[in-house]
């Protein structure tokens, strides 16, 4: 595999903020990965999710998407076409009062053919399961419809990459896991790399890796398995673990002789029936 995202020693700072809001972050991302950002509010990582969508420009350090660094107005533009972005909230990506007509701004911003726009429309909302609702107002969508149709202006734009900040934290647990889902779905059949930035525990056990920020920094990086395996750091940095590690730590300190890198019901539903 090689990297599509190459994150050389940035960091950024805010006008008159007393601190750099990134700080000196290294961090390569594969073709084709799901990197789930973790990290409690203020830690960087939406800032971090600007920065790859060349919304903001480093203060110092190199970023490269795809091959190409922000260095003039035309290659953040083109940065934007490769590397797509969905918000937290839905209503402040929405721009038109027709579903499809909103997944078409995008296309018709890039001087896409209206024929090209049509079938990419169609394309898009159908993928994200919102074709029955092409001619409706967004506004009169759930959260997770809204967030669907945001996803759709996106995928219509055929992104390599697609930066998810947090786009599930408004949304109920149904919600989430619809989203969720579809984002998993684009990455293993889609091939696109994702970038999920979330504080969802249960969200990030499922992704290829996981890389914690603090304080503006990247502390941790690997595996999810491995990662949460560091309970105490991850707790000290105001972050919780996925629900069966604690769980299973709760249990193996009154004696149930239990592994310490479960992560899922089904990882402890096994161990348990281990125990018999």
């Amino acid at each position: 595999m090689s990297s599509i995202i190459s994150i050389q020693n940035v960091s950024f700072s805010y006008e008159e903020a007393e601190d750099s809001a990134v700080k000196g972050v290294s961090l390569e991302v594969e073709k084709g990965e799901f990197l789930a950002i973790l990290g409690r509010n203020g830690s960087g990582k939406s800032t971090l999710a600007k920065l790859l969508n060349a919304l903001i420009l480093p203060t110092d350090g190199a970023i490269s998407v795809d091959g190409i660094s922000p260095t003039d107005e035309d290659s953040r533009y083109e940065i934007r076409t490769r590397c797509g972005m969905v918000f937290q909230n839905p209503d402040n990506q929405i721009v038109s009062t027709i579903v499809e007509e909103d997944c078409a701004f995008g296309l018709e911003n890039m001087g896409v053919a209206p024929q090209e726009i049509r079938r990419r429309v169609d394309e898009a909302l159908a993928r994200v399961g919102m074709a029955e609702y092409a001619l409706s107002s967004p506004h009169m969508l759930s959260g997770g419809q809204k967030q669907r149709v945001a996803i759709a202006g996106v995928v219509a734009m055929r992104p390599k990459i697609i930066v998810f900040d947090e786009s599930t934290a408004m949304l109920d647990p149904v919600g989430r896991r619809d989203v969720f889902s579809l984002a998993r779905k684009l990455n293993r059949e889609e091939g696109i790399t994702i970038v999920w930035i979330t504080h969802f525990m249960e969200e990030a056990v499922q992704a290829d890796r996981v890389a914690v920020m603090d304080a503006g920094r990247l502390v941790m990086q690997g595996a999810p398995r491995e990662v949460f395996s560091h309970e105490a750091e991850i707790r000290a940095m105001g972050l919780d673990v996925p629900e069966m590690t604690q769980l299973a730590g709760i249990l193996r300190g009154a004696g149930v002789n239990l592994p310490a890198d479960i992560m899922t019901c089904d990882e402890m539903a096994v161990e348990l029936c281990r125990l018999k």
